[in-house]
């Protein structure tokens, strides 16, 4: 980690207002704290925006098991692509639906994939794809 450098920004005052009841909100304990995590959220989006780079990130799944073989598809999908998941978990949130969530790692644009088709697979309720970085170029 490099050396705490100090700067002064310069805002509006009801933007100030605004940002110091977020900052209070979601407990921050300084300004400083929730400037660094808005700093650092903006350069993990724009690392998984170029999609050569390798992300990480989850892909949550609602669906209804009794839909016509959706599961094997699923199952099948995921197999062709077990080079990206690292990890699923798999719920049962009533006597027809399931929740599934899926741990992935992999070149961005092979995420984002993989996420759009098996969001897209009919009979899928729900789904979500959240990427984040591998931490490893984030301070």
């Amino acid at each position: 980690m490099g050396q705490t450098i100090r700067f002064g920004v310069s805002l509006d005052s009801e933007l100030l207002e605004k940002f110091d009841a977020l900052c209070e909100e979601r407990c921050y304990q300084t300004r400083s704290e929730a400037i660094r995590d808005l700093i650092r959220n903006t350069l993990v989006q724009k690392e998984w925006e170029d999609t050569g780079n390798v992300v990480a990130g989850t892909l949550t799944l609602v669906y209804d098991h009794h839909k016509s073989d959706l599961a094997q598809r699923l199952t099948e999908l995921q197999h062709d692509h077990h080079d990206v998941i690292i990890s699923t978990i798999h719920a049962h949130l009533d006597h027809d639906n399931c929740l599934e969530v899926l741990i992935l790692k992999g070149p961005g644009k092979d995420v984002q994939a993989l996420g759009q088709k098996l969001i897209s697979t009919k009979g899928v309720k729900h789904g979500k794809l959240n990427l984040t970085t591998t931490g490893k170029d984030i301070m």
